[in-house]
């Protein structure tokens, strides 16, 4: 049967193949996220379910194991993969995702720099929204994190976007070698002291580019946001955090869900001025002043807290990274996919 492709001709449909990533919903509602191999299987207190039974069978299929325990396989959405995918560092939630995108107006074709990288979940989204003929230059310190980020994002597209660029590195440093000066739309920060790279970015940001941060804690969404105001080349930073509660609906048993996903996040962001320009004063209450010496020292990376993984829990994320985006090459019938005995 014929491949069929969707309209940006990268994320595949149609019958289930070798190497394609399938979320199985089993008995109870639990999912399983597999990748399609040869003689693979899938073993649960319920059964086995092998992975040659889903080959071949069309996207939204029901299957049933050798105890008879039916499971609905379908392809995961992309916030299906996110959520699920390894990871080296944490990642940028959905919801989270959908507002960068929202408040930084990401567009077809948009030039886009973020840092870091992390694990690639923040990358998808951005690769999605700016489309073949945008850019994406992502900045990751980490050599580990960087190849953790670049398998997630092989995996579910099926190949390394050629629009997509991962420099390893500190941008603050990078940036200006990068890119030329005011030719970038839009730069997302999702880093421990975004303050640190605003100058930086302010030289690559074209006249009325945003910048947006993505920042854990109320200390580093002081700093960034007095760092951005200080500057006197943005507007007046404005910032938001957002929170998703679900609602159960069944008949008439119409609630709010007992769990919700509330703060990950607070997202800060600017426009960057015309040279020269200068914004009109906004006016504020007399108040004492912002901040002092002891407030600066809160505002440290030490102080504001670091996300740490162990070597060894991150090797094991490379690799099962690294594994799924051998499974993306086989399902994409490429040849130079290395060997699985190998």
């Amino acid at each position: 049967m014929t491949e069929i492709l969707d309209h940006t001709g990268e994320r595949p449909s149609g019958p289930f193949r070798l190497g394609d990533r399938v979320q199985l919903t089993g008995p109870k509602g639990r999912l399983h996220t597999i990748t399609l191999r040869e003689g693979g299987e899938l073993h649960t207190h319920h059964g086995v379910l092998r992975h040659s039974q889903l080959v071949g069978q069309p996207d939204g299929s029901v299957v049933a194991n050798s105890g008879g325990h039916e499971y609905l396989a379908l392809r995961p959405l992309l916030r299906d993969f996110v959520m699920s995918m390894p990871r080296g560092a944490a990642i940028v939630y959905p919801k989270d995702a959908a507002q960068i995108l929202a408040e930084a107006d990401i567009f077809p074709g948009a030039t886009v720099v973020e840092a870091g990288v992390g694990s690639g979940a923040l990358s998808l989204w951005l690769l999605r929204a700016i489309g073949a003929e945008g850019r994406l230059v992502s900045f990751e310190r980490r050599d580990d994190f960087a190849a953790v980020a670049r398998a997630n994002v092989e995996t579910f597209i099926g190949h390394v976007p050629p629009h997509w660029d991962v420099v390893v590195g500190d941008l603050a440093d990078e940036l200006t070698d990068t890119v030329a000066a005011a030719s970038v739309d839009r730069v997302v920060l999702d880093m421990l002291a975004p303050w640190e790279c605003i100058d930086a970015v302010a030289e690559a940001l074209t006249p009325g580019g945003v910048v947006v941060c993505y920042v854990a804690t109320a200390t580093q969404l002081s700093r960034v946001a007095e760092y951005i105001r200080g500057t006197g080349l943005f507007t007046e930073p404005d910032a938001n955090e957002t929170m998703v509660r679900g609602w159960h609906v069944e008949g008439l048993a119409v609630r709010p869900d007992h769990r919700m996903v509330a703060h990950t996040g607070f997202l800060v962001w600017a426009r960057r001025l015309a040279p020269g320009a200068v914004p009109p004063e906004v006016k504020r209450r007399a108040s004492k002043s912002s901040y002092g010496d002891e407030d600066v020292e809160l505002w440290t990376p030490g102080a504001v807290g670091d996300r740490q993984i162990t070597d060894k829990n991150l090797r094991k994320r490379v690799r099962e990274a690294e594994r799924a985006a051998e499974g993306a090459r086989q399902a994409a019938g490429r040849s130079d996919a290395p060997d699985e005995s190998a």
